[in-house]
């Protein structure tokens, strides 16, 4: 379970250990921050949609799944027996068997620190940015210098930036303070960041790599705090090289002072939830369909970047989908976070990502994205997508249900001081939840004698007939589902 602080509403967090799997195996009767646990054919009005479309009656078994990829949480909801026709087959692997009935495998071990470097990077006014120091000394870091040291700092006293490198995925911390010097200037820059193989356990360390930028611009060169804390959370590399890691065998460090490594209430990317819904507002129903259609979206901003970091993380919650197979055959959704120039190269083989940038450049650089989102407008260059960029009767009802869905619970919040229920899970799962129709809906379509969408159908779907007809047709397409869309006696397949 996690405790919200008073520094920061809704972004800054407490970290509690998770419970016991065996006792996760037993749905709570509650929503819980660690253990959220949702039956998915016994919704109440303050999770899901609320929308009273029926589908056909399926063969149902209960499903574990984990739906939040910056938490232990495990949602229990009921799959159905996937009809013919969907073309999402995706096989079990062997020994998948799950000891505990209900729990994923996710949630029977807990994620371990894999932390494969740890480095400071600097401003030198001769050279620009440099990597100053790191651990181990022989990693590569080529390019780590102007990831974790957005393009436009200069003009702000600190941030925090998400990135990935390769197949690794960092968190820096920066930090600029003035000083009375010829040769910095004026002023004095730094980053302390982190790599590791999973982006969902960086947020943990935000607090520590705070402390040591703060440090190493009082105190530069004075690596002791860093180097401790690499021993104690390095994982070992294999030599394939393929990503995968083991943690260290032994130690040489068996804990960190609590004054070096504070275990404190820390800055959890997944908190900004509502603060997401409420910048965009309406919006988020246009940046649901594009994520969900596997789009390449940039998203630009000037410094500070970390909050923009969430709203890429943010973006990437929308197409959570629970019934076990589907996506098995798109491109995967992963955040990029924060991107410069120097990423061009890898952006231009990408299907599918969302990122954000301080650099103006990449408007122009239409080749690299699908759509550009500057504060809240969102724009596309490709004429088949313009489309999605009106909202239609539809995608307001489905805002007006959320919003309203969100009043209810600050109410319950208000009236019930035993209240467990959040938004971010109010928020997560009701996307879930349109997702999951909409591809209940489809598959079962899909496996039918008659494999036709029906304006009934869409309604059921929670779209709308005619303004979804293009977002519907793509749909088909990037997921494969075999079914003929009849609608107004305009058919296509």
């Amino acid at each position: 379970m996690v405790e919200q602080s008073d520094r920061a509403p809704l972004l800054d967090w407490e970290e509690i250990p998770p419970p016991d799997p065996n006792q996760a195996a037993q749905p709570p009767p509650e929503p819980q921050r660690e253990d959220d646990t949702v039956a998915a054919d016994k919704r109440t009005p303050m999770s899901g949609t609320g929308w009273s479309g029926a589908v056909p009656a399926v063969t149902a078994v209960p499903t574990a799944v984990t739906y939040s990829p910056t938490r232990n949480i495990t949602a229990v909801v009921v799959s159905r027996d996937k009809p013919p026709g969907c073309g999402f087959a995706r096989q079990q692997p062997p020994g998948s068997t799950l000891p505990f009935p209900g729990v994923t495998a996710r949630g029977q071990w807990e994620e371990k620190d894999q932390i494969v470097a740890v480095f400071v990077v600097t401003f030198d006014t001769r050279s620009g940015n440099m990597v100053e120091w790191c651990l181990p000394h022989d990693v590569n870091l080529d390019g780590v210098e102007f990831k974790s040291m957005a393009s436009g700092s200069h003009r702000i006293t600190s941030d925090f930036i998400y990135f990935r490198k390769g197949k690794y995925f960092g968190l820096a911390c920066f930090a600029n303070m003035p000083v009375e010097s010829e040769l910095e200037r004026g002023a004095r820059m730094k980053s302390v960041g982190i790599l590791s193989p999973s982006y969902t356990l960086l947020y943990r360390y935000m607090h520590f790599l705070e402390n040591q930028v703060r440090h190493q611009l009082h105190c530069p060169g004075q690596y002791s705090p860093l180097e401790a804390f690499y021993e104690d959370k390095k994982a070992v590399l294999p030599p394939t090289g393929n990503g995968l890691v083991s943690l260290c065998p032994t130690w040489t460090v068996s804990s960190i002072n609590r004054c070096m490594h504070p275990e404190m209430k820390i800055t959890h990317p997944a908190g900004c939830m509502s603060q997401f819904i409420q910048f965009f507002g309406e919006q988020i129903m246009v940046l649901w369909k594009f994520v969900l259609l596997r789009k390449r979206l940039l998203i630009f901003s000037p410094p500070p970047i970390g909050v923009v970091c969430y709203r890429v993380y943010c973006c990437c919650c929308l197409a959570n989908v629970s019934i076990p197979g589907i996506g098995g055959s798109v491109p995967e959704l992963r955040p990029f976070f924060y991107i410069n120039i120097a990423d061009i190269s890898t952006l231009e083989t990408e299907f599918s990502y969302v990122a954000c940038t301080t650099e103006k450049i990449f408007e122009d650089k239409k080749e690299l994205y699908d759509v550009y989102i500057d504060n809240q407008n969102v724009k596309t260059h490709r004429s088949h997508l313009q489309p999605l960029l009106r909202l239609n009767a539809a995608d307001k009802e489905k805002y007006r249900k959320l919003s309203e869905q969100r009043q209810m619970l600050l109410y319950s919040q208000e009236v019930d001081e035993n209240c467990t229920a959040n938004e971010e899970d109010l928020f997560i799962l009701f996307f879930m939840e349109l997702n999951n129709r909409i591809f209940q809906t489809l598959c079962e379509v899909a496996g039918s004698s008659d494999p036709t969408i029906t304006a009934d159908h869409m309604r059921a779907m929670g779209l709308d007939p005619q303004g979804d007809r293009s977002f519907l047709e793509d749909l088909l397409e990037v997921y494969g589902i075999d079914v003929t869309l009849l609608i107004d006696n305009l058919c296509c397949s």
